[in-house]
This record gives structure tokens, C-alpha cells and sequence, in this order.
């Protein structure tokens, strides 16, 4: 606000007095309103990011409380036994474990080439009018329950996987020595690929996602630049899109392989639920942590069976943790890499 002061001056002698504005001091309430809320806010998200550790830290000592008598008796040769068996009491992890790393490997195998075509379609070879529909039905499918997924894998594809797919693999690999070994087992449609497929296809939203929308961050200018000089659309995208956006491309892969890790109802549909490691066959039926958990959990009596159980949890836990921490590091790596290059 301003005030006007005239001129006695020029007002004596007949002229117009003359207004000269004068621009009083900002308020000091409002100057102490805005740094208070300023602070208020600081703190408000020191206290979420320290809450948010807190919780981490609470999870880990409760798993490991939980699993202790399973760790004080087994050790961490608790990850090579393979035997589980509640009626005696005799618990090992390595089934489990397997039919985690297997089926999440084989989803992640099927799913990131799927997503990067996706991502490569939308971004640079789809018409405009496709462009939009197609994109929203892919985002879809992230919306469909687990369960869905699961239901379908079991009475839907489970019998065209072991008709078309199975059955035809077993006559023309079935004597070869290797591959014979990784196509034996009984053709029945579920099992450790079953699983893994059905991952892929619930996972293939998230990826395509994440690489569809880093993909559009990358500056034109780039992109028509190598085109003027010649470039296909695959050199275009592997010498320039992907070099730029490989940070968000190895986030949405992250974000794929953390889902295929955790999920839980649609894999126990599918992978068979026995516990017993006959061979490394991919049609062998098979169980995953989840599944364990999910199966198990509510009947464990306490002692020694619900401890295992917990112990799976702790080293799912943990494999998150060595996937996340290793992908932070090769992304480091190629981050270096391409600074010593520049």
C-alpha cells in the first residue's frame, strides 16, 4: 500500500499539486506466516521420510524375530535343503527359492522385449488414431486382479500351454540330452513356465509403461537430427532414445521384476504347490515363496513350521534388496561408463 504527499511548494503558487508515492515496508505478519509454514512443511517431510525408514527397520527386526528359531536351527543351510516336510518338522527353503528366481527370470525373458515392441509402436510406428486406444487397453491389464490372472492361467491357458505347447516341445526335445531334461515332467499345463508366462503377462503393463513414457521425454531434436542423418528407426532407438532414457528404462524393469517377485494369488493358481525338487524341468510342477506363504501360513502351528515360513519372508526380503541394490549399481556403472566415454 502507498501513501500520496504533496508538494506545499508548487501548491502556493497556483500549480497542481504533485502526488509522490511512498511505499511503506511488507508486513511482518505475514513474512512470519510464510516461514513458519515453510518450516512446518520441512518437517512434515523429514517426518515422512524418517517414518518410512522406521517402518523398514520395524519389518526387518519383526522377520527376524519371527524366523530366529528357524535360523538358530538351520543357519543359512537353511538355503540349500531342500526337503519340507511339516509332518516331521524338517523345513528347507530351496524349492521355494528355485520357483521364486525361476519364474520371475522366465517372466522378466518374455516381458522386456514384449514391453520394449509395445513401448517402440506407440512411441515411434503407431498411427495417431491407434496411438491412444492401444495404449490405454495395455494400461489396463494392470487393473485386472491377480486372482483373474490366476483363475485364467488354471482353466484357460493351463490345458492350450500343455496341448500346443508342452506335448509338441516333449516329441521333438524329448531325446536330446539337455533340452530333453528341461521339457520332462508330466504335460499337465501348470508348473514352473506356466508361471512364469503368466508373470510376464501381468507385468508387461508396468514395463511398457514406464519405457512408453521415457521414451516421449526424449527431445526432439535428437530424434529428427538422426533421422536426417539417414538412421532407421532401430538405430534411432538403440543409439539415441535408449542411451538417453536407460535410467527409466532399468527403473521400469525394477518395477517389473519387484511385481513378479511379490505377486502372490496368480502363481499359486498356476505353479502346482509341491514341494519337492525332482528335476529342473520348466514343466515340473514347483512352489514359490508367495505361495508357500499363502498356502501354509494360516495353518502353521507355532514353533518351528511358522519360523521356516517367516524365514521364506526374510529371504524374499532380501532378494528384493540384492535385486534393487544390484540395479543401482550397473546403472551406476553405465552412468561412469558414459562419462569417461564424453
Amino acid at each position: 500500500m502507498s501513501t500520496l504527499i504533496t508538494d506545499p511548494a508548487r501548491s502556493s503558487l497556483g500549480r497542481e499539486p504533485t502526488a509522490q508515492p511512498m511505499t511503506t515496508p511488507p508486513e511482518r505478519p505475514a513474512r512470519f506466516l510464510t516461514d513458519l509454514m515453510d518450516k512446518l512443511f520441512a518437517w512434515a517431510a523429514l517426518g515422512a521420510a524418517i517414518l518410512t525408514l522406521a517402518a523398514l527397520v520395524g519389518i526387518l527386526l519383526s522377520l527376524v524375530a519371527g524366523a530366529w528359531p528357524a535360523i538358530h536351527e538351520y543357519g543359512l543351510g537353511f538355503l540349500t535343503r531342500s526337503v519340507w516336510d511339516p509332518v516331521k518338522n524338517d523345513y528347507g527353503g530351496l524349492v521355494m527359492i528355485y520357483g521364486t528366481l525361476a519364474t520371475s527370470i522366465i517372466a522378466l525373458l518374455i516381458a522386456v522385449p514384449v514391453s520394449f515392441g509395445i513401448a517402440l509402436f506407440l512411441t515411434e510406428l503407431s498411427p495417431a488414431w491407434l496411438k491412444r486406444p492401444l495404449g490405454t487397453a495395455i494400461e489396463l491389464l494392470a487393473a485386472i486382479p491377480s486372482i483373474v490372472y490366476g483363475m485364467w492361467g488354471l482353466l484357460v491357458f493351463g490345458p492350450i500351454l500343455s496341448t500346443y505347447v508342452q506335448i509338441p516341445l516333449q516329441q521333438w526335445l524329448g531325446h536330446v540330452p539337455v533340452l530333453g531334461s528341461l521339457v520332462s515332467g508330466p504335460p499337465v499345463g501348470i508348473g514352473i513356465l506356466s508361471a512364469g508366462i503368466i508373470l510376464a503377462i501381468m507385468i508387461i503393463p508396468f514395463i511398457a509403461s514406464v519405457m512408453r513414457d521415457v521414451f516421449e521425454v526424449t527431445p526432439p531434436m535428437l530424434k529428427e537430427s538422426a533421422y536426417g542423418l539417414g538412421s532407421t528407426t532401430w538405430e534411432v532407438m538403440s543409439q539415441v532414445v535408449l542411451p538417453y532414457t536407460k535410467a527409466g528404462v532399468m527403473g521400469g524393469i525394477m518395477l517389473g521384476l519387484g511385481r513378479a517377485l511379490g505377486e502372490t494369488m496368480a502363481v499359486t493358481f498356476v505353479i502346482g504347490n509341491m514341494n519337492q525338487l525332482n528335476s529342473l524341468s520348466v514343466f515340473e510342477a514347483a512352489n514359490s515363496i508367495t505361495s508357500a506363504l499363502a498356502n501354509e501360513f494360516a495353518e502353521a502351528s507355532d514353533g518351528l513350521h511358522q519360523a521356516s515360513l517367516i524365514y521364506l519372508g526374510l529371504i524374499l526380503f532380501f532378494i528384493t534388496f540384492v535385486v534393487l541394490a544390484l540395479s543401482k549399481w550397473l546403472l551406476a556403472r553405465m552412468q561412469r561408463q558414459e562419462g569417461a566415454k564424453s
